[in-house]
């Protein structure tokens, strides 16, 4: 019987090596188009999607996801970045601070929360709050990030996913006049958008 399950091991990684040791997670951070954008950078991800969780509503869209977040899923090879890695590039995207939206979105839909699938993950992400709040010089409980079990993910319509790339103009222009940048500069310093160590 191990024979057979190193068998099917190793023939799915000749099938679908990329998939083979590929997880994933789900994050709110305000606008997903930047939150897609920004974890897309990070080597060892497969893709990011945009999409919508956290709510009761079923089908949810875009005019009409109350109860949910805006969200991306993560889809990442663990044998290329760790989930720690994962976090610490996301928290250096948004502004912990803030539980009330991000930058220029207000509201429950906008506002930071990390999915967790287990103990193991929810240990991880409870990790990262710890480490934001020593970088940013905080008591932890300044850290407005929630932390919630995975719920069922919704992708978004087609012409949110990529927006970035897509439409390069539209969402320079709705970066900048969102602050959003400005704000993680002011806030993260020289590791905004960073996926240096952890500051200690």
């Amino acid at each position: 019987m191990k024979y057979l399950f190193s068998l099917i091991v190793v023939f799915s990684i000749l099938v679908n090596p990329i998939n083979t040791f590929a997880e994933e997670v789900v994050l709110a951070g305000g606008c997903f188009w930047c939150l897609e954008h920004d974890l897309e950078s990070l080597r060892g991800i497969n893709s990011v999607i945009s999409g919508y969780s956290g709510g009761d509503l079923q089908k949810p869209t875009y005019e009409n996801h109350n109860g949910h977040q805006e969200v991306v899923l993560v889809n990442y090879d663990s044998e290329v970045v760790t989930l720690s890695e994962i976090y610490r590039l996301y928290f250096r995207n948004i502004d912990p601070l803030d539980g009330g939206g991000q930058f220029c979105d207000r509201g429950d839909s906008y506002r930071p929360v990390i999915f967790f699938e287990n103990s193991d993950d929810k240990n991880e992400a409870s990790k990262s709050l710890l480490s934001a709040s020593k970088e940013l010089g905080v008591n932890l409980e300044k850290i407005n990030v929630e932390l919630k079990p995975k719920s069922q993910f919704w992708e978004a319509e087609a012409y949110h996913q990529d927006f970035a790339n897509r439409n390069e103009l539209k969402y320079k222009f709705y970066r900048f006049s969102c602050g959003r940048d400005q704000q993680l500069d002011k806030l993260w310093k020289e590791n905004a958008r960073s996926t240096n160590s952890w500051s200690e």
